[in-house]
């Protein structure tokens, strides 16, 4: 009876073929590599990136609607009411007649429609 005994090329050829067969079933599964990357890009976006851009344009509006004698909260927490309106920057007149000058941009939106709502 003759036993097949395989040797060192013969087993060396076996793992390469081995090897050979799990790289191209690997690049087989490009395609669901990049679908996945997608989707994962396209989630990022919708819950984060745009509504980011959303709070941003409502913050920007709100902010171009400010009038005289609005009362407004400042982002560092300052509350009162606006005695001057410039391009940029507003007077913020707080209590006992102390008058402070900010940037619109240092107007809180959430604070000020919180401030607003309670009053």
């Amino acid at each position: 009876m003759l036993v097949f005994k395989p040797n060192f090329d013969v087993q060396l050829s076996i793992a390469m073929i081995n090897t050979i067969l799990l790289q191209a079933q690997a690049q087989g599964s490009n395609y669901s590599f990049y679908i996945m990357m997608g989707l994962m890009i396209v989630i990022f976006y919708f819950f984060m990136i745009r509504p980011q851009q959303k709070k941003a344009k409502d913050q920007k509006k709100f902010t171009e609607e400010i009038q005289k004698g609005d009362y407004v909260v400042t982002i560092g927490g300052a509350h009162g009411r606006i005695a001057e309106l410039d391009n940029d920057t507003f007077i913020l007149e707080v209590e006992k007649g102390g008058r402070i000058r900010f940037n619109k941009s240092a107007i809180s939106m959430e604070a000020t429609r919180a401030a607003n709502k309670g009053s």
